[in-house]
């Protein structure tokens, strides 16, 4: 007869992401998982497989958190301006302390190596495909960007998210201030 389940699977995945987020994907143990997620090995692998399946999960959660602002940007008809408060609401979407936590993507993009699992850099490839789109969307609906330039913007913006992602780990608010004003300066 199997076991019934003690915990509430969503719930030990978002305590696993917050975990992943402020700590790394390499960094985080099995035994740091275990205290965070409050369950013990046995059940970690009975639900999720592994550290790369929990982490998986993990980030699907914080998909769906993302997912508020992707969503505002997706219905803003703003353009441009729509993507620049998109950057502006991502700050707030990363506080924790003074600081951010930056973006769970860009921290695993940052630290995994060329011999990290396949399924992981699918995952956060498609993450940043994903995102990327919604710019690309965004952007279309702008009437004064020409057409030819969408894919370089929408490259350059991308990037430029990357980097306000890592930034918001160490600088402060008017620093992040300053780039975003400064990637949208003519723009």
């Amino acid at each position: 007869m199997p076991r019934s389940k003690n915990y509430n699977e969503e719930e030990v995945i978002e305590k696993a992401m917050y975990l992943f987020w402020r700590n790394g994907y390499e960094t985080t143990s099995m035994h740091m998982l275990e205290k965070e997620m409050g369950i013990n090995k046995f059940s970690i692998y009975s639900s999720f497989g592994s550290k790369n399946g929990v982490f998986l999960e993990s980030l699907k959660c914080y998909k769906q958190k993302l997912n508020s602002l992707l969503n505002t940007l997706k219905c803003s008809e703003k353009g441009m301006l729509g993507i620049k408060e998109y950057f502006y609401d991502f700050i707030d979407f990363t506080k924790e302390t003074e600081f951010g936590k930056g973006c769970l993507v860009t921290n695993t993009v940052n630290e995994i190596g060329a011999g990290a699992d396949q399924q992981i850099k699918d995952a956060l490839m498609q993450f940043t495909q994903d995102v990327k789109q919604v710019f690309r969307e965004t952007l279309s609906k702008d009437n004064s960007i020409d057409f030819e330039n969408i894919e370089k913007l929408t490259d350059f913006l991308i990037i430029s998210m990357f980097g306000l992602s890592s930034a918001t780990r160490i600088f402060t608010q008017k620093q992040l201030i300053n780039y975003i004003e400064n990637i949208f300066l003519n723009k």
